[in-house]
């Protein structure tokens, strides 16, 4: 429901990166749930890791071509209110997203830095309480950053104790 009634507000504010990145979010939603219950070795749970620097590359490539891509897209085919900032933050929330299906721990970083660009954004559009909502988003990330780094070292200290 969250999705569709968002997907009405981004249009309105003609945010259309914003839009489209409803869906996304709704079928990423089931595929990261199904990653976190079977993903893991051997279709196990799948556990908190870190973004090797490859990864971390690839992943910031592609937030940048989508961010360009998308920007121009909507900045010559549509009315778009601000359509490299919408795109560049939509693209790099796909990114985070993704991360976060693969529990990848530095998700919670790039959500971060998203967040408090988007309450800039959405109190630009006179979108106050979405901007007060991704605040809380910007809080919550901030609280899942530390929550995972600490299932991360709990993990490494159990599989060393059982290594040992």
């Amino acid at each position: 429901m969250n999705v569709v009634l968002y997907a009405i507000v981004f249009y309105g504010a003609k945010l259309y990166a914003n839009m489209g990145l409803q869906v996304v979010y709704a079928v990423l939603s089931v595929y990261g749930w199904y990653e976190w219950l079977h993903g893991g070795e051997n279709r196990t749970k799948l556990h908190v890791t870190r973004t090797g620097p490859r990864l971390g590359a690839l992943l910031a490539l592609i937030a940048v071509a989508g961010s360009v891509l998308l920007g121009m897209l909507l900045h010559r085919a549509t009315d778009a209110a601000l359509p490299f900032m919408d795109s560049a933050l939509s693209s790099t929330s796909l990114v985070a997203q993704w991360m976060m299906t693969r529990k990848k721990l530095e998700n919670w970083l790039v959500w971060s830095a998203v967040d408090v660009l988007y309450v800039g954004m959405f109190i630009y559009k006179g979108l106050y309480l979405t901007s007060a909502l991704y605040a809380v988003f910007l809080a919550l990330a901030v609280r899942g950053y530390g929550e995972w780094r600490r299932s991360m070292t709990v993990a490494s200290a159990a599989a060393a104790a059982a290594a040992a």
